[in-house]
């Protein structure tokens, strides 16, 4: 018997109300493996599938930016063999990917401190991001070897710096220049932010950036998040009001005149 294509058609997708930057936690890869019994490589295998198929999908619903979790500055506790496993994924990722991206159009821009990773993945990554640097509909951002933590701190040293030579004062530190600061510079902020597994946190991911995100958990695990389920969690983005701390009157009043 044939499966069932569950996918979301393109006449479906012009109905959601797209968000322009979409940011995922893409948890559940170990434990998907486990419930196989096969080795933890396995699953980050399944989830970089995952995260094609994904990729995918934002190009059919006009999204301008998809932010992926690929690796946390605090991922390096995890067992030798398994960080290692990661690291030549990431490689073999980074050699394999480049001429999909570029035939597709696709800017990548990796965030986080690279500098911990081998000289041939700094290579890899300066080549693909100068590659693909003139396309400008779609922007996939990796964030490896990220945390919020240290992209807030990265800021405030070249803040303070900017201060210490007079380039800025104190008064003038504004929300914008923090903003101008931060490794996602450029990019627009976070509309929706989805966490699979099951875990109810953001885990040192974008602190700044999702002030005002609207978070989507769900208990799936990345490897089976598939293009159904990216569109249950747009289906549920479209349903939420953002007010920004207005009232719902003043947003409804607001749309209103858009609509004149």
């Amino acid at each position: 018997m044939s499966a069932i294509d569950t996918s979301p058609k393109l006449n479906e997708a012009s109905t959601i109300n797209s968000p322009r930057h979409v940011a995922v936690i893409m948890d559940g890869n170990n434990r998907w493996a486990k419930q196989r019994k096969l080795p933890s490589i396995a699953g980050h295998r399944a989830g970089l599938k995952a995260a094609r198929n994904i990729v995918e999908a934002c190009r059919d619903y006009n999204i301008e930016v998809l932010t992926l979790f690929a690796f946390s500055s605090e991922n390096w506790r995890r067992p030798k063999d398994e960080v290692s496993a990661l690291m030549e994924l990431f490689l073999h990722a980074l050699k394999r990917e480049t001429k999909r991206l570029k035939k597709n159009k696709i800017r990548l821009k990796v965030i986080g401190d690279i500098s911990a990773f081998s000289d041939t993945i700094q290579q890899h990554i300066r080549e693909t991001e100068q590659i693909t640097a003139e396309f400008s509909e779609f922007t996939l951002v990796i964030a490896a070897n990220y945390g919020g933590q240290w992209d807030m701190q990265e800021a405030c040293k070249r803040l303070a710096s900017q201060v210490k030579q007079g380039e800025l004062t104190v008064d003038e530190i504004t929300t914008e220049q923090i903003d101008s600061n931060l490794s996602t510079a450029g990019i627009p902020v976070p509309d929706l932010c989805i966490r699979t597994s099951g875990v109810h946190r953001i885990s040192n991911f974008l602190l700044w950036q999702l002030a005002y995100a609207e978070l989507y958990f769900t208990d799936t695990l990345w490897p089976d998040f598939n293009k159904a389920a990216f569109h249950q969690a747009l289906l549920d983005y479209s349903s939420r009001q953002r007010r920004f701390g207005q009232t719902s009157e003043q947003v409804e009043a607001a749309q209103c005149l858009n609509k004149e």
